[in-house]
């Protein structure tokens, strides 16, 4: 299992801090994107104040790289990311491969990108996808799936709960987004309550003490 400086988190703080990020990024907050994702990887990587900023400035940006549609930059999305693993990587002597975590971790973006812009028919008439096993979401859970058995050091039948449980979350923000991306919509306890479950199950699956 991964290291207990990344393994320890919060589930509730990083469920709030998530939930808050999806909101900055989808009505382009960018202040409130940066100081989420402060909130994300000090409580998720276990990051000093100061390391804190540095690594959520590579978040942000990479974000703001990956967020224009169709005309994004994957590449630069990708190196920043890898800074952020590779400063996570350093501080905490975790012995994965920045790059292939900085992969792994923009390919469930491209993934959810599919879902987003080119939803099946039942997706768009339902306005959320139903279930986050159902087989037109599985790319994304796999995807979630390998970058936390990749940056844990977890099975993936492990982690592929909490996966499922952040896809599922991902839709009902697909569905905000839908409706207009109101930061007042009741609708988003739902998704942070979601996402809250979802870091629950990853911290079950790859805490040290769960085997």
């Amino acid at each position: 299992m991964g290291s207990a400086a990344i393994t320890q988190f919060d589930p509730v703080a990083l469920g709030r801090h998530e939930n808050a990020a999806w909101v900055g990024y989808y009505r382009r907050q960018w202040r409130l994107v940066l100081g989420s994702a402060w909130g994300l990887v000090r409580n998720g990587f276990g990051l000093n104040r100061l390391q804190s900023v540095r690594g959520a400035w590579y978040v942000l940006r990479a974000n703001q790289a990956w967020a224009p549609y169709p005309d994004n930059d994957p590449e630069r999305a990708r190196e920043l990311m890898r800074r952020f693993y590779a400063l996570a990587a350093r501080v905490h002597g975790l012995p994965f491969d920045p790059g292939r975590a900085a992969e792994l971790e923009v390919d469930w973006w491209r993934a959810h990108r599919v879902l987003q812009h080119e939803p099946s028919p039942s997706r768009r008439h339902s306005g959320h996808a139903g279930h986050s096993d159902d087989v037109e979401d599985a790319e994304l859970v796999a995807s979630l799936t390998a970058l936390y058995a990749y940056v844990y050091d977890a099975a993936p039948a492990a982690v592929r709960p909490a996966a499922q449980l952040r896809s599922r979350a991902m839709q009902l923000s697909d569905a905000w987004v839908a409706r207009g991306c109101d930061p007042l919509d009741p609708a988003l306890r739902e998704q942070q309550n979601t996402l809250v479950a979802s870091y629950r199950s990853l911290r079950r699956a790859v805490e040290p003490s769960s085997g």
